[in-house]
């Protein structure tokens, strides 16, 4: 299997080197960066995982990653936020910009070899119940499992992985209500921590995203979301 890529950005030259040491030790490819500037001078869209400090210097682990998420070619990278900034607003305002984890300084490097195992793992694994389909479509809206991206008319839409996954979910089973556990359970791991408020950040997001076909995402309140046909 091939390994994995991975880039560390992190103003702390010697957690750097610490992580870059241990996830070498783990079978990975690493590289760092000392700052969010320097990371986007590298080809980021070659890297499997990102992990972003976010306080850092001029341009903060919050903005690359905003940036990062509106590119064609780097939508898609799961993102890990190590950083000291714990509050729920800020892992909140973290999991908003599609990363997929958020760790909190100090921690254990054990620990964070451990996510990124199961995000990659994640990332890398068509799920069960889409083994059998390779395309989605609804009307003028193409989701291609396989490839990771949806259209509208031919044209591309940039999702977040967790809003392509929502987005999949819905669609794979038309009129039926998920609540927001149940998304939260599918979507989300165990181990990241996340509130119902997540969940309608993205549902929120990616209605904006696949205009005409918004309304189709539809509140049940006290219930959940389905996608109506």
């Amino acid at each position: 299997m091939e390994q994995a890529r991975i880039l560390v950005v992190d103003d702390e030259e010697s957690l750097c080197e610490i992580l870059k040491f241990n996830l070498t030790q783990a079978g990975y490819y690493v590289d760092t960066a000392n700052s969010a500037e320097e990371a986007l001078t590298m080809n980021i869209a070659s890297y499997d995982l990102l992990v972003l400090d976010v306080m850092m210097d001029n341009l903060s682990g919050f903005q690359m990653a905003s940036i990062l998420k509106k590119g064609r070619t780097t939508a898609n990278i799961p993102i890990i936020f190590c950083t000291a900034k714990d509050t729920e607003d800020d892992i909140l305002k973290g999991l908003e910009l599609g990363a997929d984890d958020y760790i909190s300084k100090p921690f254990s490097v054990k620990e964070i070899v451990a996510r990124i195992k199961t995000i990659l793992r994640r990332s890398t694994q068509v799920p069960e119940k889409v083994l059998k389909e390779t395309v989605l479509q609804y009307e003028m809206l193409t989701i291609d499992l396989i490839g990771k991206k949806a259209s509208i008319q031919g044209n591309d839409v940039i999702l977040t992985k967790k809003e392509f996954e929502i987005l999949c979910l819905l669609i794979q089973h038309p009129n039926k209500v998920f609540s927001r556990d149940d998304l939260l359970g599918k979507v989300w791991s165990d181990d990241v921590y996340v509130t119902d408020r997540t969940v309608d950040v993205h549902i929120t997001r990616l209605r904006k995203k696949i205009i005409p076909y918004d309304k189709h995402i539809v509140t049940r309140l006290g219930y959940g979301y389905c996608f109506e046909k």
